[in-house]
């Protein structure tokens, strides 16, 4: 399906203001938030850009054009956008030829409301527009003597993998490797099937291809990424089947992927992860509530009888495993009951790190027609989720404390924040601090874990020097 640029019935007036210099709107920036696969996006947004003769700016002050991608999984997150929007339409007063354009899952749920209620966007494009990012500002950037046009490029296509396409890659240590697109699983809050499409799955061939390359390149880490990753289906190959053919690519030391759906979590894919070394010994797995009537309501398609199997199933194949999860609160319905039975359930499973979130309301979801007197008042939710968070920490610390001592790979990612230390991962995903140097980012080191803040590790090579002070979080 070709993207159609539609304009907005007021065109953005200001050529008279463009710089005189031959580079003038050669200058891009690109400011993500939201989940893997957002972070990827912006990659393969860059990626085009710099294909069609842009630089990427190091800064939003530098740039010509400013591309915000975005998030529409919770109300905060474009609450959020909206107040970052405003600020940057401030460097107008400086650069009056700058444009402003709003991209991903946001900009495709809000749509061209966008560009008639925001008068500082200039562009708005979803998810499935980004091929066409090149030829599209072309039209949006002003020239000497030629006004920009605002324009909203929001068609959804059956068959966009942006096949041929280069991500500009701004960690030389991981990749995200998208390997599947959109989804059809339908849960009732879940904006994504409606701002992303249906589940479209790579070629497996131009996925190891990719990975090949980066092997090559000296990445020896990488995800695959996918809405509901382990239901990748393309010809006669399995998300397991795909999984080991990444895991045997020459180079590629560590595998991961996210975000499975406990549904399609298979004896297959288990026993992948047991023989493959290169497979890291890490599960995300979304929880969501663990009551039986409100994960009906999410339609979720399991209950917590099937989601313990799939546990049992995992830990008994890979024993060492570390399993994190998603926890929503207070979805509509949800009585003290039912939120009793999550709080009894997170402790029964005992997850090594849980992201928990209050429900948020997403026009054009199904939970949106639940009646209104399910929706749980403010209060009582906010309370809900203090009571969440404070539970799985409580977890989160327990598990960690009980793995000091531990002597632990970690592949160096960055510099921390705490002077002399650097941060790493371990393969079953947990964050470490050491004392450390930029030249050792990207490698592998052996080390022992002495402390924990919670989230965090602290640790030292044998026989090295300890840590003189403990970091409070995992960027220090």
């Amino acid at each position: 399906m070709d993207k159609k640029p539609t304009s907005a019935p007021n065109a953005r007036h200001g050529g008279g203001g463009a710089p005189a210099h031959d580079d003038r709107g050669k200058r891009a920036y690109v400011e993500t938030y939201g989940c893997q696969m957002n972070i990827a996006d912006g990659e393969l947004m860059e990626g085009v850009l710099v294909k069609e003769g842009y630089e990427i700016a190091g800064a939003p002050e530098e740039a010509d054009v400013i591309l915000v991608n975005t998030c529409a999984i919770r109300e905060n997150a474009e609450e959020r956008v909206l107040g970052r929007i405003g600020q940057l339409s401030g460097l107008r007063r400086e650069r009056p030829w700058m444009v402003l354009g709003v991209t991903g899952c946001m900009a495709q749920r809000m749509g061209e409301s966008l560009l008639g209620n925001v008068r500082a966007v200039d562009l708005v494009m979803g998810p499935d527009g980004y091929r066409h990012l090149g030829r599209v500002l072309e039209e949006v950037v002003p020239r000497p003597g030629r006004p920009g046009r605002r324009l909203s490029v929001l068609d959804l296509s059956l068959d966009e993998n942006y096949l041929g396409l280069e991500q500009r890659r701004r960690s030389r240590v991981t990749a995200w490797v998208p390997v599947q697109r959109g989804c059809n699983h339908r849960c009732t809050f879940c904006i994504v099937p409606y701002v992303r499409g249906p589940e479209k799955n790579r070629d497996p061939d131009d996925v190891i291809a990719e990975i090949r390359g980066l092997a090559d390149d000296g990445i020896t880490e990488v995800t695959l990424l996918g809405q509901t990753v382990n239901s990748y289906r393309y010809g006669d190959w399995s998300f397991a089947r795909l999984l080991r053919g990444v895991a045997r690519v020459d180079g590629i030391r560590r595998v991961r992927f996210t975000s499975p759906h406990p549904v399609d979590v298979t004896g297959e894919l288990v026993e992948v992860m047991a023989t493959e070394p290169a497979v890291c010994e890490q599960f995300h797995l979304p929880l969501q509530s663990g009551s039986n009537a409100v994960l009906k309501r999410m339609v979720r398609r399991y209950t917590k009888e099937i989601f313990r199997e799939k546990v049992a199933m995992l830990r008994a194949g890979v024993p060492d495993v570390a399993l994190s999860t998603d926890v929503i609160a207070a979805f509509p319905g949800e009585t003290d009951d039912d939120f009793e039975q999550t709080i009894s359930f997170l402790s029964e499973i005992r997850f090594d790190e849980a992201f928990t979130y209050r429900y948020s309301e997403r026009p054009g979801t199904p939970a949106t027609r639940f009646p209104r007197e399910w929706f749980v008042p403010e209060d009582v939710a906010r309370d809900r989720l203090n009571r969440l968070i404070g539970a799985t920490r409580f977890v989160q610390a327990e598990i960690n404390q009980d793995e000091v001592g531990r002597v632990e790979e970690i592949l160096v990612e960055r510099p921390a924040k705490s002077f002399g230390m650097v941060l790493g991962r371990t393969r079953r995903n947990k964050a470490v601090v050491v004392p450390g140097t930029r030249t050792e980012i990207g490698s592998y080191l052996t080390v022992r874990l002495i402390d924990t803040t919670g989230p965090t590790f602290i640790a030292q090579r044998p026989g090295g020097e300890k840590v003189a002070s403990s970091p409070t979080s995992p960027e220090a």
